[in-house]
């Protein structure tokens, strides 16, 4: 599969022969999962969701330094 992720106006591109759950797609990237919301058809879904096909999902950061 190939998932392909808007991260920070860039499009991050991961594959895996595997079923992956979003916390793990986010490790590749070393993304913080705490730091940003995950989208998918313009809705949000839990970092626990697994991916099995090619598709795309957007991350939208929620957190800021203080």
């Amino acid at each position: 599969m190939r998932v392909q992720v808007k991260y920070n106006d860039e499009i991050l591109i991961f594959e895996s022969e595997e079923p992956k759950k979003i916390t793990e797609i986010l490790k590749n990237f070393e993304i913080p999962s705490s730091t940003v919301l995950a989208v998918y058809d313009e809705t949000i879904v839990p970092h626990s969701s697994i991916i099995s096909e090619d598709l795309m999902i957007e991350l939208i950061v929620v957190s800021s330094g203080g």
